[in-house]
């Protein structure tokens, strides 16, 4: 088994994080943490620094990104770098597949619940319909182009990740979790569980493309719970 946090900035990507690698390493140790993935927003992470800075961490460090596209934040596996176009989830679609990796919806009902003018969803914008049940909202034409979404999102509300949930159950989607944390603090406060060890990129990808892992959470008391059972 690996319980990995999917969903980690850092200053060296991200530049609205305040975690540095050194800190990283730390928590994620002291938590008992598999493995975490870098999902920078800028790439940011070259290859011999990436080493250096995580050659003797002592735990899975992943290179990953979260790309902000035209429906919303997506986690990519198995690609480091942006190409042209992007920017746009089928253009992205397609430099995934050509990479052989995954993508998955980033905490897509982020402030879908929010009174005006605080209801700045990115998948149901202002004057765009809004769905009426999780099953109209797994409707959307993003759900078409990821792999899974993210079920358990640190950063969000718990009505949010809820509705995330029942959308995944409606898509046949088994979730991921992830913390999204730009400082120590709340990392690991979502994670993947995956039934299998993970030691490399290509372990991950392949897991996820199998679907052997569960959405988890960390409660208070630092236990791991998983939502549902692994299969």
């Amino acid at each position: 088994m690996a319980i990995f946090d999917l969903h980690v900035h850092t200053v060296r990507g991200s530049s609205d994080s305040s975690l540095t690698p050194e800190q990283l390493v730390n928590e994620a140790t002291r938590l008992g943490l598999s493995g975490v993935c870098l999902t920078e927003h800028s790439g940011g992470w070259e290859q011999p620094e990436f080493d250096q800075a995580f050659e003797d961490a002592g735990l899975a460090v992943i290179r990953a990104l979260e790309v902000d596209t035209d429906m919303g934040h997506i986690l990519v596996f198995g690609m480091h770098r942006y190409v042209a176009g992007m920017h746009k989830a089928s253009e992205l679609r397609k430099a995934v597949d050509n990479a052989g990796g995954v993508m998955i919806s980033a905490h897509p009902f982020r402030n879908f619940f929010n009174r005006p003018p605080y209801n700045t969803n990115l998948l149901f914008p202002k004057g765009r319909q809004i769905p009426e049940s999780a099953s109209d909202a797994a409707n959307h034409p993003l759900f078409n182009l990821v792999d899974d979404i993210e079920v358990v999102n640190g950063s969000n509300t718990s009505q949010e990740n809820s509705y995330a949930s029942d959308v995944a159950t409606a898509l046949g989607f088994h979730g991921t979790g992830g913390s999204d944390v730009h400082s120590a603090h709340g990392l690991g406060k979502g994670v993947t569980i995956f039934n299998r060890d993970i030691k490399s990129e290509s372990d991950l990808v392949e897991a996820l493309k199998a679907k052997h892992y569960s959405p988890g959470f960390r409660d208070g008391s630092g236990n791991v719970h998983s939502l549902v059972d692994s299969p």
